[in-house]
């Protein structure tokens, strides 16, 4: 049977993933690095400069205070920060989540340009580069300031402040996936797939999994990426089925449809028991919070002189960082199960083993995947099961 890679191409393939498992193998250690910098070093100077920088503006820009519209909008913060300060808190987040950005700007920057431009892997120009990583830059900064006035705000004028923000942040959780399709339209223009062949064979494969879908749209991804990729996005009645213009251009009529089959195997996976799990334990973790954020004020950890002081928001930044440490692997594993069941589903569905085989051979070539990955990079977050282990349980008994 063909192999999946010749010498040469696993070559490559090795050579491009040995600095990504490096890094992955540093960067935990890095992180708890950078993590105890801004802890410990950088958190006085951070707030101090907040405070300066938030007077000055604040005598600077006087005026908005009487203004008609601005003022309402002032007042209501001013009232959900209960004090002054709102503003030095604001400045002080912004200045922890820059000064993160640009430590780690020459590693992003080699990994996700340089690597990928020596490896043909990536479409970026610099300027394309360059403007999404500003887009993602300025979403990091609207989700810092919502943190700050969304949980720091709350918590100091409400004693049970994590009960009132977890139950409905919880429940938009339990529906936020029917805002999938929208998503990824930040970085990239989706156009419907063009009515033909293709499309009518999509539809008549959906008819036969019996899965209702809004729209077939095409992705164009090949302005950044060489990569394929589908997948389903949106719940009910925003379902879509999504196609990158790369896997139009790189697969047949055939292995676009086993692609698509793998990707309907995820649409009737049992999903609430997850979500309401997810839901239960982000009200856990407010609740956690809630006692860390205590405990500093208790102990005047980093300064700290009031419940729900600013300044230990690096301190849950350490609370998620370990979190994370340890849910990504169980979550990852269980990923990876759901995967397998994607291809059992797609081969039941498709009735083609060759073909879904070829589709799995191809897309491991378009994407230099490792056939063989350390088994540590497997338990520490893998999401796929390795592509050579798909490969083998395509005519597997």
């Amino acid at each position: 049977m063909e192999p999946i890679f010749t010498p040469e191409q696993l070559a490559e393939i090795k050579a491009y993933y040995l600095p990504h498992y490096i890094r992955s193998a540093v960067n935990p250690f890095v992180s708890l690095g950078v993590l105890a910098l801004l802890l410990w070093v950088l958190n006085r100077p951070f707030y101090q400069g907040a405070q300066a920088l938030a007077s000055r503006l604040g005598q600077r820009f006087a005026f908005l205070r009487t203004a008609p519209v601005s003022r309402v909008l002032l007042r209501a913060l001013d009232r959900l920060w209960g004090e002054p300060g709102w503003g030095a808190a604001l400045l002080f987040a912004l200045f922890l989540d820059v000064f993160s950005k640009v430590l780690y700007a020459p590693s992003d920057v080699y990994f996700d340009y340089v690597l990928e431009h020596r490896h043909g892997m990536s479409a970026y120009t610099p300027l394309t580069y360059a403007w999404d990583t500003l887009k993602s830059w300025g979403l990091s900064a609207v989700a810092a300031v919502t943190l700050v006035l969304g949980l720091y705000g709350l918590a100091r004028r409400l004693p049970r402040w994590w009960l009132v923000l977890g139950v409905p942040v919880a429940g938009l959780m339990l529906v936020s996936s029917a805002l999938d399709p929208y998503r990824s339209q930040v970085y990239f223009e989706q156009t419907p797939l063009e009515a033909g062949p293709l499309r009518t064979r999509i539809g008549e494969l959906m008819a036969r999994a019996d899965i209702a879908f809004a729209d077939v749209l095409v992705e164009k991804t090949s302005v950044a990426s060489k990569r394929v990729q589908a997948y389903f996005a949106g719940q009910g009645p925003t379902r879509t089925i999504v196609l990158n213009d790369v896997l139009l251009k790189e697969f047949t009529e055939e292995e676009v449809l086993a692609a698509v089959a793998h990707e309907a195997g995820h649409v009737n996976e049992p999903k609430w028991a997850g979500r309401i799990a997810a839901a239960l334990c982000l009200i856990a973790l407010l609740f956690l919070i809630d006692r860390l954020l205590r405990r500093s004020a208790t102990r005047g950890w980093f300064g700290t002189t009031r419940f729900a002081d600013i300044r230990t928001l690096p301190l849950l930044s350490v609370l998620f960082f370990f979190l994370m440490l340890t849910a990504k692997p169980v979550s990852a594993a269980f990923s990876r199960e759901r995967e397998r069941e994607a291809d059992r589903y797609a081969l039941r569905l498709t009735g083609d083993p060759a073909t879904f085989r070829r589709m799995l051979v191809k897309a491991a070539r378009v994407n230099k995947m490792d056939p063989e990955p350390p088994r540590w990079v497997i338990l520490k977050g893998m999401s796929h099961p390795p592509v050579s282990e798909r490969i083998a349980a395509v005519f597997a008994p």
